[in-house]
């Protein structure tokens, strides 16, 4: 996997005030898709930034996937411990406007292998 790309606070800030009311309320219009790219992936990877580490796999396909959370290092085939879910929901968890306990409750996140649940510790990356 690639090494992540740096933001700042002030990417991910302007990245997510951008999507802010979708999140918040799902009747809003969808924002565009190049909104919610820009908002997921700032967010994961600071993530990434706040947990360095490669014990931990999160991914919310189409748009990104980090290795965070120190602990060993996985480097071939499916990770052993993988966090994945759908933009949205990632969105929620990550602005504090779901748990990442509710979501994972219910089935919006999957977490699989000892370490995955680590990720609600460092949520919500900031609040919206």
């Amino acid at each position: 996997m690639a090494p992540t790309k740096t933001v700042t606070p002030e990417q991910v800030r302007t990245a997510v005030l951008a999507v802010a009311d979708w999140v918040r309320d799902g009747s809003v219009d969808k924002p565009p898709r190049a909104a919610v790219a820009d908002a997921v992936r700032t967010t994961v990877r600071t993530l990434a930034q706040v947990a360095p580490g490669s014990s931990v796999e999160v991914r919310v396909p189409p748009f990104v996937a980090v290795q965070c959370i120190t602990g060993p290092r996985h480097t071939r085939g499916t990770p052993p411990n993988v966090v994945e879910t759908d933009p949205r929901t990632w969105l929620e968890v990550a602005t504090g406007t779901r748990s990442f306990e509710d979501a994972l409750a219910d089935g919006s996140i999957t977490a699989s292998g000892s370490r995955a649940a680590e990720v609600g510790h460092w949520l919500p990356i900031l609040r919206a």
